[in-house]
């Protein structure tokens, strides 16, 4: 099989063991490593990268791990991707989120393996991974300057810490990085396509951010109202009652009737602090949940084509998504989409599409 899919709960070294016994024979260009925060982050990578000394091991910690048809925690996902898939793969580290240097560099350094400027790449062969810290609060500038140095896809997602919010890390050929995010650049052989699922629809209602601090992702109004306030009037509630619908009623930046989701944090005071960035003068349509496990469901059989082949997937979620799920008992259900598929993936603190988005799956498909 030219992608094969494995976890363990074990404890080190033996899980490192297990994940190695359950690859078998098979020779990977690529493993990539989801790894709940129960390990300790400079063992697990460094331990994986001496199993499989020959390929790209990238990867990161996590707030749950996917494998298969299992939505799992406590344990080590791994997905191993041979040369029937991959037929090249390089990665970077960028250690300064917020500056532009190691993002050039890590271009240099694609260019310099691949014997090609990123420019001249097919955007139909070559794809990009992005994994970040997700405690770093950078996301957005990395995807701007990634944006800003190609027209390539970077897909991928920010690193959890089982929601303990103290520290992520990405992972990078045997080494472990806080505030820092590890960047893929690999060329499919047979093909890829990219998928962005998200179970909302718009409701109509539009607030637009007329007062933000954009470092902070904290919207202080909305409609030149306090934006506590502007939000609860949308949704016909009191103040104090909003909290319990933002994952219900997130907020969309729509881009061709498609939403860009926006999910909220916390209140703070009368302001409301976001997962994700929201720039002033954006207009925002607020969002009504739909059915996360028909929404992906759809999405999955919409790519399998006329012969049904999918080689693999690997699915960046939404830790807020995964919440949902395991609050109506529907993990497996979600994990059943996913039969008879090598699938692999993590629930993340944040999904990377064109941006850095929320309460989104991410997902890269192999053909």
């Amino acid at each position: 099989m030219p992608i094969k899919t494995a976890n363990s709960s074990k404890e080190l070294p033996d899980a490192v063991a297990d994940l190695k016994r359950q690859c078998g024979g098979m020779q990977p260009r690529l493993v990539l490593l989801f790894s709940s925060s129960k390990y300790d982050a400079g063992d697990i990578s460094r331990q994986v990268q001496q199993a499989f000394p020959h390929a790209c091991v990238v990867g990161c910690s996590t707030a749950g791990e996917i494998a298969g048809i299992r939505m799992l925690t406590d344990s080590v996902v791994a997905m191993f991707l041979d040369d029937d898939v991959v037929e090249d793969v390089v990665s970077a580290v960028v250690e300064d989120l917020n500056g532009e240097a190691r993002v050039r560099e890590a271009f240099s350094s694609f260019e310099r393996h691949f014997h090609a400027p990123v420019s001249s790449m097919d955007i139909h062969k070559y794809v990009g991974l992005v994994l970040a810290d997700g405690l770093s609060g950078a996301e957005e500038q990395l995807m701007e300057k990634i944006g800003d140095r190609t027209d390539l896809f970077f897909i991928g997602g920010s690193a959890g810490d089982d929601l303990k919010f103290k520290s992520t890390h990405v992972f990078n050929q045997g080494k472990a990085y806080s505030n820092a995010a590890v960047l893929v650049l690999l060329r499919a052989k047979r093909g890829f396509e990219i998928i962005k699922t998200q179970s909302f629809r718009s409701t109509g209602k539009v607030l637009t951010a007329t007062n933000v601090d954009e470092a902070l992702r904290k919207v202080i109004e909305f409609n030149r109202q306090p934006a506590l306030t502007a939000y609860a009037q949308t949704l016909g509630v009191p103040p104090e009652s909003l909290p319990r619908l933002f994952m219900k009623h997130p907020l969309g930046l729509m881009v061709e009737g498609e939403p860009f989701v926006r999910s909220p944090q916390r209140v703070d005071g009368q302001s409301i602090v976001f997962y994700c960035q929201i720039k002033e003068g954006m207009d925002l349509e607020v969002l009504e949940a739909t059915d996360i496990v028909a929404d992906t469901r759809k999405a999955i059989e919409a790519r399998k084509g006329a012969d049904g082949r999918i080689a693999g997937i690997i699915d960046f979620q939404c830790i807020l998504r995964t919440l949902e799920l395991r609050a109506e008992n529907r993990c497996e259900q979600y994990g059943a989409i996913f039969a008879g598929l090598p699938a692999a993936g993590f629930s993340t603190y944040g999904e990377a599409y064109l941006g850095h988005i929320n309460q989104t799956s991410t997902m890269l498909l192999f053909r």
